[in-house]
């Protein structure tokens, strides 16, 4: 159907839609750059539940994506004509959030004639990178660090990633939630725990085992458990305790290990630059000792903005950029997917778009 399309287009326009939590947002890019950017959260209701709702989720989507889509394309001053594609997330997050994202996608990009990327939310993450860099070249080493994975991986292209390692039970971005909770800090745990941290020390011990060994993999379940059983006995026994501190200590702890084997795995590797992507990579302690390890190993860190760590449209359509390149489209039976395995998610776009030229 889109035989004719011209794929090495210089600066194709994509319409990037992304609604897989609690973020119903939608990006128009030119090549890399990025024309406009609209989010419409609900953050501030799921807050007054103490984490997102999936059924709120889902109706706050619904009244939101058709605006939020048509202002994506007003404010990047151009028509919906001149769209070369639609690109949007099918997995992995909440299913019925993801269901509106996907299906207002199919019917807007069937009522244009226009082709469909499925985009998977891990890779749109990487993709930020290309956003801050748009020079920005593989071979790299990026840190993924969201709420559903953490990863250290090797960018051997801009489709192709090897898995150095990853977590083995919680990831990063978990871990801060659960951690928060404990804490009796509100929703999103991540931002409160950092800013419960700036106000604290880390004097609380924290377990040793993420520092070493395991090659490139993490462990998160055992930095979580300290931290409850520390709140737990401290109340139990009537005594006081810092929140700020242990959100310090926790913060340290958990952030470090991912900023020393990053590190140790692009040394390793022979490349010259580091990225990072997802949540946990708007954190400012994660930051700040990401740049400060990558300026003493001579590195060059590309470190996407905040809000472009976080869920936002303009990294899926970085990433569908890629796929529209590839020619990897979708058709009209796609559908929405809760759980993608990290595995799935890094197999090379190159391999399934050929399985699908196949078909």
């Amino acid at each position: 159907m889109f035989e004719n399309l011209d794929l090495q287009k210089a600066e194709p326009i994509i319409l990037g839609i992304e609604s897989s939590c609690d973020e119903t947002a939608a990006a128009v890019i030119r090549g890399r750059k990025i024309l406009s950017d609209e989010i419409a959260s609900s953050a501030s209701i799921q807050a007054e539940f103490g984490g997102v709702v999936p059924e709120i989720a889902s109706r706050a989507h619904t009244d939101e994506i058709a605006r939020v889509v048509e202002r994506a394309v007003k404010n990047a001053g151009i028509t919906y004509e001149d769209i070369d594609a639609v690109a949007v997330t099918y997995g992995a997050g909440l299913l019925g959030a993801l269901l509106v994202g996907v299906s207002f996608a199919k019917a807007f990009a069937y009522a244009l004639n226009k082709p469909l990327i499925a985009v998977n939310h891990i890779r749109g993450h990487l993709a930020a990178a290309y956003l801050d860099a748009p020079e920005l070249k593989p071979p790299f080493v990026t840190l993924l660090a969201s709420g559903g994975h953490t990863a250290i991986l090797y960018a051997k292209s801009e489709s192709e990633f090897e898995i150095l390692g990853a977590t083995l039970d919680d990831a990063a971005g978990e871990a801060f939630d659960k951690v928060a909770r404990v804490l009796g800090l509100k929703y999103p745990g991540g931002p409160n725990i950092e800013r419960c941290a700036k106000e604290g020390e880390a004097n609380v011990p924290m377990p040793k085992m993420l520092k070493g060994g395991g090659g490139y993999n993490f462990s998160y379940s055992g930095l979580k458990t300290a931290v409850i059983n520390y709140c737990h006995t401290k109340e139990q026994k009537g005594e006081e305790y810092s929140k700020a501190d242990v959100a310090c200590s926790f913060q340290r702890a958990a952030v470090d290990v991912l900023v020393e084997k990053t590190v140790a795995a692009a040394k390793e590797k022979g490349v010259d630059t580091v990225t990072a992507g997802g949540g946990v990579a708007a954190n400012g302690y994660l930051r700040e000792s990401l740049a400060k390890a990558c300026k003493k190993g001579k590195l060059k860190l590309v470190l996407p903005e905040k809000r472009y760590c976080t869920d936002n449209a303009a990294m899926i359509a970085s990433e569908g950029l890629v796929q529209y390149r590839l020619g990897n489209f979708a058709d009209m039976t796609l559908t929405a997917k809760a759980s993608i395995p990290l595995a799935a998610t890094l197999e090379t776009v190159q391999s399934r778009a050929a399985k699908a030229k196949e078909t």
